[in-house]
């Protein structure tokens, strides 16, 4: 797309002699800010966050040093937070702010708060599905076990943090500006999930790998509104995180794996309502004494 704008405005300088003028950079702005296009460009950023900011790096990881291993999803959360700004600054104009990462010391809380329901709904979900007899446990080893901290890390760059920001961060923002909140819900979720037909999972077969797109749906539902509960990303990326970390500290053996999905979603389904549906108490005002 950015390739065809390109085309599009050269063509124009060559008929006018001129370069655009501000109100035709606006008019490209706008159409780049449409759902299907934005929803698009998102994807394109994705990938080209994913295999840019890895690719360099992969011949730097040395298995007999660990800590290599972070160099490519630390290029993966680099480059996206880059393309992201740059995009937003010099493309679309649309403000930084608005993708939600405002630093602030709630943020950790809200991120504390999301990684707590995600590893939740995945702890339920082994937890019934160990009991449906659908998985069983699976053990550490000492080797496993001594890298957890390290697997957990690279889970939060190379997935939790880049595909938040730019799903319920940048395209979230996007999307409000001429979305209603639930269709901006329902669009970041499926678009997410559609990502999820090419993945790595244990799925095989079209049935499964349609339940494991469901799920990732689920997931964006549960990101999203942890979004929309805190107005920010910090939410969206534990939940995304604390998935990922159930995952590692609940480590399952599949044996029905599609039953497995269809738990999984119903729990991350009751994550996000959790979200939307339980209120904070608020706080009343001290009574007033009388003089």
């Amino acid at each position: 797309m950015t390739f065809v704008m390109a085309v599009s405005v050269s063509r124009s300088m060559c008929r006018t002699g001129r370069a655009p003028t501000l109100t035709g950079m606006r008019s490209a702005a706008k159409i780049l800010t449409r759902p299907v296009w934005a929803t698009l460009i998102t994807i394109v950023i994705m990938f080209t966050a994913v295999f840019g900011g890895s690719l360099p790096f992969i011949s730097l990881v040395n298995r007999e040093v660990p800590l290599t291993r972070l160099l490519p999803a630390l290029g993966i959360a680099v480059l996206a937070l880059t393309l992201v700004y740059l995009y937003r600054r010099f493309v679309t104009g649309e403000p930084w702010s608005g993708v939600g990462l405002t630093l602030r010391w709630s943020a950790v809380g809200e991120a504390l708060l999301g990684v707590a329901a995600g590893m939740a709904a995945i702890l339920v979900t082994s937890l019934v599905s160990v009991a449906l007899g659908v998985a069983q446990w699976r053990g550490f080893d000492e080797a496993s076990l001594a890298y957890l901290p390290l697997s957990l890390l690279i889970a939060t760059l190379n997935q939790a943090f880049p595909e938040e920001m730019l799903f319920r961060g940048h395209l979230w923002h996007t999307l409000s500006a001429s979305l209603s909140p639930r269709t901006v819900m329902i669009a970041t979720s499926l678009a997410f999930g559609a990502l999820h037909i090419i993945s790595s999972s244990p799925a095989t077969g079209i049935g499964e790998r349609l339940l494991y797109v469901v799920s990732a749906v689920a997931l964006g539902f549960a990101c999203g509104a942890a979004r929309a509960r805190t107005g920010a990303v910090w939410a969206a990326a534990g939940v995304h995180a604390g998935l990922h970390y159930g995952f590692r500290i609940f480590p399952l053996q599949e044996i029905h794996y599609d039953v497995q999905l269809l738990v999984q979603t119903v729990s991350l389904t009751l994550a996000g309502l959790a979200f939307l549906l339980i209120r904070a108490p608020r706080s009343r005002p001290a009574p007033v004494k009388a003089g």
